[in-house]
């Protein structure tokens, strides 16, 4: 079939949007909360049912199943040539413990939704397609986030991922026998033609400025930080301001320098002081020591080193005006994440074939898709969420933003999966 006749045949085929939406409001009853939203931690038993819905329903579009060591869900459709790489597509199914009914869940049934549309029209593809459900992306329950996509991608291995305890002590190894969704299949290593990931943006940039979809071109890197202040501790009422050593007041000046250094690299660079300890904690003594988190983003490793290096500028000074001491750790590194072009401009295409109005974008929140990049041609697909509320009950998207991500995600698969002659 000649480039011309498929792009038209793509742009004939349309998914099921009132099935996706049902599908969505079905599973978002396991563990829905009464708030509307949705707590389904990982590997719980709330996320088993998720697990048991969701395979049974890929089984009925006509796909097998496996499920490797990390009890991540592979769901594939066989292609007309089945010995070559697949095309993926995928998300998550575990939520926060707040979480919203659309994060993760809708690249999953998305997902899904492209395999029966497929199985309606008895569709063939050249390549086999793909739908994985990933182990433990939000790391709410069991930390680090992304945990299985990493040790499919070689970031963690299995052992470590399998020592990871949650706040009961459980460790993840034992949490997955314990829901029966500890898997024998080696799914790693293999290589995959092409991978796409629809997801909410999880921020406010499409629904301001009005767009349908965002064509992620890049994911953020993450550098986080712990830094220890350390003052002298006395009384509030008989120390003179001038002798003062006092860690909070160089707390507050680093949180200020945080978000000046963030607002210095605009309009991508963000800065977060999340944490802050101070002790002794007492309304009438001088703080004496103070800890605090600084997280810092930036789709540019070199802006992110030259980030690094004002905070650590700016800390030498308040410990000098201040008289205090301070230690600055590098806890945490995640690297930017550049798409592959070919699979952005697949995204592209397709927005454009459909004639849905969208922009690029980078992704400010980590996904498995940044991990999948690094062992697999890989790019994502935003659909605008209400003012930008993510990881909350509140979260919400309409019908038509849902069908559109979807749309897109279809139309991208088909061209890098390779639609055949039924």
């Amino acid at each position: 079939m000649s480039q011309s006749r498929t792009r038209s045949a793509r742009r004939n085929l349309q998914i099921t949007s009132p099935r996706l939406w049902a599908s969505l409001m079905e599973m978002a009853r396991i563990g829905g909360t009464p708030k509307g939203g949705c707590k389904r931690l990982t590997l719980t038993e709330l996320d088993r049912q998720g697990r048991d819905l969701f395979i049974n329903w890929c089984r009925q579009a006509g796909c097998s199943i496996k499920i490797d060591r990390m009890g991540n869900i592979f769901a594939r459709r066989a292609g007309t040539d089945d010995s070559l790489p697949p095309v993926m597509m995928g998300s998550h199914l575990d939520t926060q413990p707040t979480g919203g009914k659309y994060d993760g869940i809708l690249g999953v049934l998305g997902g899904l939704e492209v395999l029966r549309t497929l199985q309606d029209h008895g569709i063939k593809t050249k390549h086999p397609i793909e739908l994985v459900n990933w182990t433990n992306e939000e790391g709410s329950r069991f930390a680090p986030a992304m945990l299985a996509s990493g040790v499919y991608a070689g970031v963690y291995t299995e052992e470590f991922a399998y020592s990871r305890q949650d706040s009961e002590g459980q460790k993840l190894g034992d949490a997955l026998v314990a829901i029966g969704y500890q898997g024998k299949d080696e799914m790693s290593g293999r290589k995959i033609h092409a991978a796409f990931e629809l997801h909410i943006e999880q921020g406010p940039i499409l629904e301001d400025e009005n767009y349908d979809i965002g064509v992620v071109t890049h994911g953020q890197g993450i550098r986080w930080y712990e830094i220890n202040l350390t003052g002298f501790e006395s009384h509030a009422g008989s120390t003179p301001m001038p002798t003062r050593h006092d860690a909070l007041l160089g707390a507050a000046r680093v949180i200020e320098a945080v978000n000046s250094i963030a607002l210095n690299h605009a309009p991508l660079a963000v800065g977060t002081v999340g944490m802050v300890n101070n002790y002794p904690n007492s309304r009438n003594v001088i703080p004496g020591s103070v800890f605090i988190t600084v997280d810092f983003r930036h789709p540019t490793d070199d802006v992110m080193t030259a980030m690094e290096q004002e905070l650590k500028a700016a800390v030498v000074k308040i410990d000098r005006d201040l008289g205090i001491t301070s230690e600055i750790k590098s806890v945490f590194y995640f690297p930017p994440v550049a798409f592959d072009p070919n699979c952005v401009d697949a995204v592209r295409r397709a927005a454009s074939d459909l004639g849905f109005k969208h922009r690029d974008i980078v992704s400010g929140a980590g996904h498995d898709a940044c991990y999948l990049a690094r062992v697999a041609p890989t790019a994502m697909i935003f659909t605008p969420c209400v003012d930008g509320i993510s990881h909350n009950e509140a979260e919400e998207i309409s019908e038509e933003w849902a069908a559109a991500g979807c749309a897109v995600l279809l139309h991208a698969v088909l061209e890098s999966a390779e639609l055949r002659e039924s």
